[in-house]
């Protein structure tokens, strides 16, 4: 157990000195890389910046208008057959724009329906089990500047819709 402690404590340090070593063993200016890499990283940010706030802005019009509460209430009906517990499609659904706000929704469903429910036990797994779509395609296709992404959204919302059936059948399992 000491071992597993020291080697999570100690892994990224390690890391990094294997990395400026190297660079230096190569007779590199490790520095200037570093900086050189900083300053591109600083211009990518500068770069995404608005998307990412219109995003972070939508989600919070969303969730404070009470629209997906609303959605939910809709699809209730269709995702009774289904097996789906509707107070889980806020989340799902806030999930593929905002991994942040997504969790601001689960720690609600966690105060409300406790941590080991069910509820809770899915939301959890499905916080793990899908991908924040819309924030990794315009942030990732933009930087790159694509504009036709052919199957990249069906192929992620099929992949989102598999997690999150994941996350209710593995859930059920536990219970």
């Amino acid at each position: 157990m000491h071992f597993l402690q020291f080697l999570s404590e100690s892994v990224i340090p390690i890391l990094v000195f294997l990395i400026v070593a190297y660079g230096l063993l190569n007779r590199q200016n490790v520095f200037q890389d570093f900086l050189k890499g900083a300053k591109s990283g600083f211009l990518t940010v500068i770069d995404i910046l608005p998307t990412l706030v219109g995003l972070m802005t939508a989600v919070g019009i969303l969730r404070a208008s009470g629209f997906l509460d609303f959605f939910a209430g809709l699809l209730k009906r269709l995702m009774g057959p289904l097996h789906f517990p509707a107070e889980l499609i806020p989340l799902s659904v806030v999930k593929m724009f905002s991994s942040s706000a997504a969790t601001g929704l689960l720690l609600d469903l966690f105060k409300t329906y406790g941590t080991d429910s069910f509820l809770g036990l899915c939301a959890s797994i499905m916080m793990s089990c899908t991908e924040t779509i819309f924030y990794t395609m315009s942030i990732y296709f933009m930087h790159v500047h694509i504009k036709k992404t052919r199957f990249t959204l069906s192929g992620a919302l099929f992949a989102t819709v598999c997690g999150i059936a994941a996350s209710i059948f593995l859930a059920s399992l536990m219970i």
